[in-house]
């Protein structure tokens, strides 16, 4: 069937997928690959969002000349950030990267006007501190002209749709992130925007993922010399999209989308709003055909994204395969860290990050680059055991097994250590599952697929699934008894 395009952006890089369907089953095909690079200007950290924004047309442009007729596209991205336009249409300022420093300590401030339990109870997301809730506060505190000259907030997919097509509409699933959408009455909370001091005229209508949002407008089309084409939103959080991807059998099953994040939890048809799940820190964010998504963040892989950019300025320059197989050789459980502990956040020197947080437990800090990887795997390893059966307590369920997808699914170590810390199976793949649930949507907007279930079953028909098997269980349950110890995680 017809050629549709998934423009996929992470947090450090993007792509453009084509995706066709063939004999009954996905083929994906890399058009377009290219890097997220933020950008550091004074004290602030951006987005490069109109060099995002050419990428797009890039990857349109490449289909072209590879006489492919694109017939819909859509885009995922991370949640969070967003950009404002101003009344004449413009967009104002490069947004701000969710790592950026400008809201630090911003939560306590905003806690102290609004409590924490009411902002969960209307609104059943987690606390960040650079969800879109606490930006937007923090801008308000630095009296920043974007709060005066803005019309409409658009999260990042929005943006670049609204470039496409001249149509600005919010999505769903990435709506959710900002912390401001109420799921219980399906809609912008308009109560906690006149608490905040933050105005109704910001937030536009709800699009559904699977909803047209637009056409490629003329100046587009005449600039890449493209016909007009529909342009979907999808599950435009990227783990909305990868969420869609799982090639699970049952409706109940446990997730992890691993990658610069990892992100786990389990797909729920109302949110799970209560006192435990603010205590842990839980979230419930929206997902294909009115589902939810009950999960949690996990600092995930970037701890060692950062830490191999270190030792690169260092001039010591290791591919991830490398690491993997000096991770493999170096002593098991000799250090472990929190994976989420404030001191991992910003980007900067891990290694001594590391070394900081194990002489601030009573542990002797990993030395050598294989043993400082082996303790982010396995301490992430560890950490998913811990919310996966925070997990099953709060959903109710009992996981057969974990479906890992993602590009962190390349790591087979940290997918056979997975296994062993949960005890369970762990079914890895498909690796672009951003991409590949992308595609879905468009594929049941387009009325191809009947469902998400539908398509399930084509994924899992499409792309291989490995399975790792529990191995070394004594060993690793002592180690996750010593892991929960020494993070004080459990507390």
């Amino acid at each position: 069937m017809g050629n549709i395009v998934a423009f996929d952006l992470g947090a450090s890089s993007g792509r453009a997928m084509l995706g066709r369907l063939t004999d009954g089953k996905i083929e994906i095909t890399e058009l377009h690959r290219f890097s997220n690079d933020p950008v550091q200007v004074g004290d602030h950290l951006h987005w490069d969002i109109l060099r995002l924004y050419h990428e797009i047309k890039q990857g349109l442009l490449i289909a072209k000349t590879q006489g492919i007729d694109v017939e819909s596209i859509g885009i995922d991205s991370w949640g969070v950030d967003f950009g404002f336009i101003g009344k004449n249409g413009e967009l104002i300022g490069n947004p701000y990267h969710y790592r950026d420093h400008h809201t630090d300590h911003i939560m306590e401030k905003l806690f102290a006007e609004l409590p924490a339990s009411e902002i969960f109870a209307s609104t059943g997301i987690q606390f960040l501190q650079f969800n879109t809730i606490f930006q937007l506060y923090a801008l308000k505190q630095a009296n920043s002209p974007w709060l005066q000259e803005g019309n409409r907030l658009l999260m990042i997919p929005d943006l670049l749709r609204y470039f496409l097509t001249g149509n600005m509409h919010n999505e769903f699933s990435n709506a959710t992130t900002t912390q401001l959408f109420n799921p219980i009455k399906y809609q912008w909370d308009k109560e906690l925007f006149n608490r905040l001091g933050f105005h109704d005229s910001w937030f536009g209508d709800v699009l559904q993922p699977g909803s047209k949002a637009g056409m490629l407008q003329a100046s587009v089309c005449e600039e890449l010399g493209i016909p007009s084409i529909p342009v979907y939103a999808v599950a435009e959080h990227d783990t909305g999209s990868a969420v869609a991807a799982v090639p699970a059998t049952d409706q109940s099953f446990a997730y992890l989308s691993c990658g610069t994040w990892s992100l786990m939890g389990t797909e729920v048809q109302e949110p799970v709003i209560n006192e435990l799940s603010q205590k842990l820190n839980f979230t419930n964010e929206g997902g294909v055909e009115g589902t939810y998504r009950l999960l949690k963040n996990i600092m995930g892989l970037w701890i060692l994204q950062e830490s191999r950019r270190g030792w690169e300025k260092a001039g010591k320059s290791y591919s991830f395969p490398e690491l993997v197989q000096m991770a493999g050789a170096a002593k098991p459980f000799s250090a472990f860290i929190d994976p989420d502990d404030s001191l991992f956040f910003a980007p900067g020197d891990m290694p001594a990050r590391i070394a900081q947080y194990c002489r601030q437990t009573g542990q002797q800090a990993p030395e050598s680059v294989g043993e400082i990887v082996r303790c982010i795997l396995e301490s992430l390893a560890l950490k998913y055991r811990f919310v996966f059966e925070i997990t099953e307590r709060l959903s109710g369920q009992q996981f057969n097994g974990l479906h890992m997808v993602g590009g962190g699914i390349q790591n087979t170590l940290l997918c056979q250590w997975s296994a062993n810390a949960i005890g369970k199976p762990v079914w890895a793949g498909p690796s672009e599952g951003s991409a590949i649930g992308n595609l879905a949507v468009q594929w049941i907007a387009q009325g191809v697929f009947k469902d998400i279930w539908e398509a399930r079953q084509v994924i899992r028909d499409s792309f291989p699934i490995v399975e790792y098997k529990p191995e070394e269980q004594e060993a690793w349950g002592h180690a996750y008894d010593r892991f929960v110890k020494l993070t004080g995680i459990a507390e």
